[in-house]
């Protein structure tokens, strides 16, 4: 089929920063671009809550609630029902919230709600990039696009990487501008991966947009093809005392503003522990700022990290699997050379 004859997509828009607010300042104009300038059919189930950094979890035990929601311009704000009822003055849409995670609500759409409907899944736009394989494998966002993946979906995942000294403003409406452009492009041209889960095809692309003020130009940002940076972190989690303050991470994530620190307090079971006792709580503080602000010569060029500092648009293709490494691995390291190594071959402890 040509692209001049393709249909426009069905499209399903997840995320993992939940409902528009402080926490999800970006889903509400990626709808509006999409629906108003793209003219897609668009369907919204989302999280009802912040989920960021979870993952593809699912919450096996829970029961999964929902509620309808009605945004209206210009900020997406909007009313909340219990049952679906149709739309009032000034409501662009209705969307789905689910007491659940990114990864469940794209689940519960493709196969609950609306079976058979969806071509596309979009999941962000996330606030605070998705570079790097260590932000990548921690990400809800990503973890959204890969519950579509094994569904056997097309997948997009996009994020909107942010710079402590560039004020934000109305970038994020440029960037769901160009944003709408890239997802457009990758659809019409969807590309190939002949190991790809989905007949032959890539199965998902992680896309990543600075907040720049380049934004802003005519020509753009310039946007390229990157290899996601294969890296690590170290310490997450900070042990706290109570009355001792402690930092915050914002909703954005490690590249956000810092917020102001709290004073943490305990249960009243804390109360009556000993002075000499040693309360276990901790808190999420990382300690990545290695990843946040490398040092130029540590990314390697053409990578996503490489292009965020850099401050270029990047596009990864990503298979909905584990990376193996080469056939040459799959032996122990004294085995090395030895013929007949492959997969099937005997492993002897």
């Amino acid at each position: 089929m040509s692209v001049s004859s393709m249909a426009p997509p069905r499209v399903l828009i997840s995320n993992d920063d939940g409902p528009p607010g402080k926490d999800s300042p970006y889903v509400f104009g990626l709808y509006m671009t999409l629906t108003r300038t793209l003219g897609w059919d668009v369907k919204v189930v989302i999280p009802s809550s912040q989920k960021s950094w979870i993952g593809k979890a699912y919450q096996i035990k829970d029961i999964i609630k929902g509620t309808y929601y009605y945004p209206k311009a210009p900020d997406g704000k909007g009313e909340t029902s219990e049952f679906s009822r149709p739309l009032k003055e000034g409501e662009v849409g209705e969307w789905i919230m689910l007491d659940g995670t990114p990864a469940t609500c794209t689940n519960i759409a493709l196969h609950n709600l609306y079976p058979g409907q969806i071509d596309l899944v979009i999941s962000g736009p996330n606030y605070g990039r998705n570079t790097s394989s260590a932000f990548s494998l921690s990400s809800g966002t990503i973890g959204a696009a890969l519950s579509a993946c094994l569904s056997k979906t097309r997948a997009i995942a996009l994020s909107f990487g942010h710079f402590r000294d560039i004020p934000r403003a109305d970038l994020g409406d440029y960037a769901n501008e160009l944003g709408g452009k890239i997802i457009r492009r990758l659809w019409e041209d969807w590309g190939r991966d002949e190991e790809g889960i989905r007949d032959g095809e890539v199965d998902l692309y992680n896309v990543n947009i600075p907040i720049v003020n380049e934004l802003r130009q005519p020509g753009g940002l310039e946007t390229i093809w990157t290899r996601v940076w294969k890296n690590s972190y170290g310490q997450l989690f900070q042990r706290i005392e109570e009355g001792k303050r402690s930092e915050v991470v914002g909703a954005a994530g490690p590249d956000a503003p810092p917020e102001p620190p709290t004073t943490v307090g305990v249960s009243p079971s804390d109360s009556e522990l000993p002075e000499t006792s040693s309360a276990l709580i901790f808190k999420f503080v990382p300690r990545i700022d290695g990843l946040v602000n490398p040092p130029p010569e540590s990314l390697p060029p053409g990578s996503d990290a490489w292009a965020m500092h850099y401050r270029k648009a990047s596009v990864s293709p990503l298979r909905a699997s584990f990376a193996e490494p080469l056939l040459e691995s799959l032996c122990l390291a004294t085995e090395r050379g030895t013929e007949g190594l492959g997969p099937g071959r005997e492993f002897k402890p």
